[in-house]
């Protein structure tokens, strides 16, 4: 599943919040946790949703043991002012000339585009000068806010202001521009092919986000990887820099890590850790154990 990809990074478009709403009755989520560690170092790996509804209580129990524990946090992503963001997003993610983006696409795929957007209430021009990229992402991220998915809600908003409360250091394992870039260097015709199935998916956005919720919830890890992994095979680019390399990268910097005495809570997208390439098996790959937590 495409989309999947795509909410592995939705929040570095956050900030433009839904309407407040009441706060539907608690209903309790255990998703999974695992960790890792030597002598003098503890490594939790949390995997997580970006954008969630109000009203799941996953925040307790070993989670929360295992943050409490937790020295420092890290995520994908240590937010920059949004300022900054805004200024890469018109660097990285739109043209300044050339021809609109309904112009470089298939007829077909144009007039998805200018429908999508209607139905958004947005005019037919919104998107003119933005890169595919940019269009698949922002596409994915407005109509889960009309579904009530916020990143608010998300779990890195919830982990943070707990590190700031409790006074812990947040670091990022990569930079705003970095996650632009992994996009922004695609080649076209995969820009292409990615806004063509974040259009072709867009019906289905309810329906593949909440099994996803429910999936994490449960904490079943094998349900998440068969539905965040699903239709990747045919797309080996978007794959490779979205997913194979970055949890590559991820398991270097763990391994690294190690080598530092200490507690530390990483907390990355949840496709990151489910599947045969996920993180885990990255670190399996250079001699290091990671065990599910049991809570």
């Amino acid at each position: 599943m495409i989309r999947a990809l795509l909410l592995s990074l939705l929040l570095v478009l956050g900030g433009c919040g839904s309407k407040p709403a009441p706060p539907p009755p608690a209903k309790d989520a255990d998703p999974a946790l695992w960790v890792v560690r030597d002598a003098d170092t503890t490594i939790y790996l949390f995997g997580t949703v970006h954008l969630m509804k109000p009203g799941l209580t996953w925040f307790d129990e070993g989670v929360r043991k295992a943050f409490d524990a937790s020295g420092e946090l890290v995520l994908e992503l240590a937010m920059p002012p949004e300022d900054q963001m805004q200024a890469l997003i018109a660097e990285l993610g739109t043209a300044k000339s050339g021809p609109p983006l309904p112009a470089q696409l298939p007829p077909t795929i144009a007039g998805k585009l200018h429908a999508e957007l209607s139905r958004l209430g947005l005019s037919a021009d919104t998107l003119d000068r933005s890169e595919p990229w940019l269009a698949a992402v922002t596409l994915s991220v407005l109509p889960l806010r009309q579904l009530g998915y916020d990143d608010k809600d998300g779990a890195e908003q919830v982990l943070s202001a707990a590190a700031k409360a409790a006074g812990k250091p947040v670091h990022g394992l990569e930079t705003a521009r970095q996650q632009f870039g992994y996009f922004d260097k695609l080649s076209m015709p995969a820009q292409r092919q990615l806004l063509a199935t974040t259009l072709d998916d867009l019906p289905k956005m309810g329906a593949q986000i909440d099994a996803m919720v429910k999936d994490w919830s449960a904490g079943d890890a094998d349900a998440l990887a068969k539905l965040l992994n699903e239709d990747l095979d045919r797309t080996p680019e978007l794959k490779q820099a979205l997913l194979v390399t970055r949890n590559r990268t991820w398991a270097n910097w763990i391994a690294q890590r190690l080598k530092q005495p200490g507690i530390v809570f990483v907390a990355v997208g949840a496709g990151h850790l489910a599947g045969a390439e996920s993180v885990q098996s990255e670190l399996a790959k250079r001699g290091l154990k990671v065990e599910r937590v049991r809570y």
